[in-house]
């Protein structure tokens, strides 16, 4: 398998996950102590003035490890009040753009930390995420930001020639996806760069184990318009693992999944995302199918020529990888021969009838063919360029 082969895999564009642990020893101390108020503090207040006020303040003046981002409409929206004694913790939902880049404001969910100040003030002492809130990039240390002509790279721990590269290649790989998606779009990105794999899966809120061999994954939500907040997320460790071409292929696929969002929905099916990202991404490479497909290739050499197109379920993380990989190559090998037989018109008007409406609807309005014929086509497609 190349290098990077793996790591094209993004993040699912449907919806993130929560992970919900259920932690046993502490339910009988929560009988005692519910989590809302906390034992011996005041109710939850949603109308305290003085602590709106702090809050505020305190948003006025972001602190200093935030300088260098482009930050635009910075707000608390404070949604309940919880004293106990001197101190008072407000959570609320932060609203924030980065100038540039963010159609809509971005959201988290934070909990602030004062300190009683005088007879009626207050003081913020911190800052954090809301509890089973995923961090934020600032939350894990000072950020250095880098720009580039299409580009904003946000990174933490890394110095500024390997952020200043990759500001390179995602400004590479922007015009590469408008030429594969010519749709409007923002046509532009944000990308961030945590320190370790770790500080990865924190901010996605999933276990590290998750995205282990990849290079990047695509934050943001499905919808009828521009997600708010699409960002690419690169695993600083399987991104420093890959070649100059395979950090390419990585990003630019990442980067179609930012420019296909707002036509992508839950009835988009995942052999369609997942091989117009890889299309975006090889288009221009010159790489022929048994070359970036080599998992699959070998399945058809051993006789197991798959009989039907990738399931949804079939690129679910912490599966098989060579499953994994003949997935995605399949996928990708779908879309390649759409564009070669219908046109590149077609695959795209396709994608965007796929978005709303069923995958055979879809087809018969786009390639006037049924999902059976466009398998039988595919399956022999397989057999000709990989067996």
């Amino acid at each position: 398998m190349p290098p990077g082969r793996r790591l094209v895999r993004p993040l699912r564009p449907v919806r993130p996950l929560r992970l919900v642990r259920l932690v046993r020893p502490l339910a009988f101390a929560l009988l005692l102590c519910p989590l809302p108020t906390g034992c011996g503090a005041a109710p939850a207040d949603t109308t305290d003035p003085a602590v709106r006020r702090a809050v505020a303040d305190w948003a006025a003046a972001p602190p200093a490890r935030l300088a260098g981002i482009p930050l635009q409409g910075w707000s608390y929206e404070v949604t309940s009040v919880r004293r106990d004694g001197a101190r008072a913790f407000a959570r609320a939902a932060l609203h924030y753009r980065l100038a540039g880049y963010d159609p809509a404001p971005a959201d988290a969910r934070r909990e602030v930390e004062l300190a009683r100040v005088g007879a009626d003030g207050w003081r913020v002492t911190a800052d954090r995420p809301a509890p089973g809130a995923p961090p934020q990039l600032w939350d894990q240390g000072a950020v250095t930001a880098v720009r580039g002509a299409h580009a904003l790279v946000l990174g933490v721990g890394q110095d500024q020639r390997t952020l200043s590269g990759i500001a390179a290649e995602a400004d590479r790989a922007v015009p590469a996806v408008s030429a594969a998606w010519p749709r409007p779009w923002a046509g532009r990105v944000v990308v961030l760069v945590p320190a370790t794999l770790d500080a990865m899966a924190a901010l996605l809120g999933q276990p590290a184990d998750a995205y282990r061999g990849m290079g990047a994954v695509t934050t943001g939500r499905v919808g009828t318009g521009p997600a708010p907040a699409d960002r690419v997320v690169v695993n600083p460790e399987g991104y420093a693992g890959l070649s100059e071409a395979g950090r390419g292929v990585v990003l630019t696929h990442e980067t179609t999944h930012v420019a296909t969002r707002a036509a992508t929905s839950a009835s988009t099916p995942l052999w369609l995302s997942e091989g117009f990202a890889d299309w975006a991404a090889y288009r221009a490479g010159g790489r022929g199918p048994a070359e970036a497909a080599p998992e699959l290739a070998r399945a058809v050499r051993r006789g197991e020529l798959p009989g039907a197109l990738p399931a949804d379920a079939d690129f679910a993380f912490g599966g098989d990888p060579e499953s994994s990989a003949r997935s995605y190559e399949g996928a990708w090998l779908a879309c390649r021969l759409i564009a070669a037989r219908w046109g590149d018109a077609a695959l795209v008007r396709l994608y965007e009838a796929a978005g709303h409406a069923p995958l055979p609807t879809a087809l018969q309005q786009t390639l006037g063919v049924d999902q059976d014929e466009l398998t039988r086509a595919w399956r022999e497609a397989l057999r000709e360029q990989l067996g």
